[in-house]
């Protein structure tokens, strides 16, 4: 018996599978075993965004604060003073 929209139990999961395939192309699927979540069908899209991996100079490429006018400048003011006592 499914429980929720997304969240269904092994056996039903197992029968129903190309169903859960296509409702995994909206949301993941849970899927439960013995009361318990399991495992989870997500899309090839979205595991694909979630296992990209960006080189160093993608990453700042699609910075999300790129093209902003940061102040990157050191302060040249002179540095506390510290007592070791």
């Amino acid at each position: 018996m499914q429980t929720h929209s997304n969240h269904w139990q092994l056996q039903e999961a197992k029968a129903k599978f190309s169903h859960v395939v296509n409702c995994a192309a909206d949301a993941p699927q849970f899927i439960s075993k013995h009361g318990r979540e399991s495992a989870v069908l997500i899309s090839i899209e979205d595991y694909q965004k979630m296992s990209k991996q960006d080189n160093i100079a993608d990453f700042f490429m699609n910075s999300p604060v790129k093209g902003l006018s940061l102040d990157l400048e050191r302060d040249k003011s002179l540095s506390r003073e510290l007592s070791f006592e």
